[in-house]
């Protein structure tokens, strides 16, 4: 994350859990000791629209610019009604929300997305707004989920494997879990599938348990190198025998955050976002932080 100047941005689009996607911004904001810029911009076109359809989007884009200050002042009130000493900015564009909010992103400590849930189908669409930011924003992307508008006292969950964007993960959750006050626990996925290269024919004959207790003991190493700069950050670890993903809904019944990484930033990143991102943020009943390299 970058210095304390950089402001939490979210972005809102009139909805009730865009409010309290502000109203959790906020109180992260304040945690940060950063202060929170709230932008309204235009919904995310999609592709070879109708004639209806295109009619429909027209009259839903007017409707969100002649109501933008009115969201903008809904959400700022929720925010400054709760942390009056917080500095709160508001900001609306007539441009996609994708692409604000990727601009945005640039100067930003984080990006939270304030809105609907992505849902399967929504998932499919490279126009996706969420998909669009996760996949290329400059900074980590929060995708609020739930109803709890301020942190809780439930670990930031993490998950960590050998790849670049999990050490980037591992490193945001870390800085997340000292300024919230919060524990961090970091799950690592495990299979009983065994490669070919590895000259195994008959699985039976491994140590299964040996196998596991050396994975503990690989990412413990890990997170204790990542975790000298935070003594205050009290650190579990666990090896799952599952995919990533349910590895991490293993553990998420009593977080108050998800920390996953995402392989890469490009123009097919949003088909390619990761199973363990996008298990995420289908599934992830609490905020989801979604990190690149």
């Amino acid at each position: 994350m970058s210095t304390s100047e950089a402001p939490v941005v979210v972005g809102i689009d009139g909805s009730d859990s865009a409010v309290n996607a502000a109203r959790w911004a906020g109180a992260v904001a304040e945690k940060l000791g950063a202060p929170l810029h709230i932008l309204h911009a235009l919904p995310t076109l999609g592709r070879n629209l109708t004639d209806t359809a295109g009619a429909m989007v027209a009259a839903m884009m007017s409707y969100q610019q002649d109501c933008a200050a009115i969201f903008l002042k809904a959400a700022a009130d929720a925010v400054t009604a709760e942390r009056p000493g917080l500095a709160v900015t508001t900001q609306s564009v007539n441009e996609p929300a994708d692409e604000a909010l990727i601009e945005a992103s640039g100067q930003a400590r984080l990006v939270v997305l304030g809105g609907k849930p992505v849902t399967p189908t929504a998932a499919l669409l490279i126009g996706s707004t969420a998909l669009a930011v996760t996949t290329r924003a400059a900074c980590p992307v929060v995708a609020f989920r739930g109803d709890r508008v301020t942190p809780g006292h439930g670990p930031v969950l993490v998950g960590v494997d050998d790849s670049p964007a999990a050490a980037n993960a591992l490193e945001v959750a870390l800085e997340l879990s000292d300024k919230l006050g919060a524990p961090l626990r970091a799950v690592r996925s495990m299979s009983l599938h065994v490669p070919a290269e590895a000259g195994v024919t008959i699985p039976l004959v491994i140590d299964w348990e040996a196998v596991e207790a050396a994975e503990l003991v690989a990412l413990t190493e890990t997170v204790d190198k990542a975790a000298g700069r935070y003594p205050n950050v009290d650190v579990k670890c666990f090896v799952e025998i599952a995919s990533p993903g349910k590895a991490l809904m293993q553990h998420v019944a009593d977080a108050q955050l998800v920390v996953v990484g995402t392989r890469g930033r490009n123009a097919l990143a949003g088909v390619l976002l990761g199973s363990t991102s996008l298990n995420m943020l289908h599934h992830s009943p609490v905020p989801v932080v979604v990190c690149g390299r």
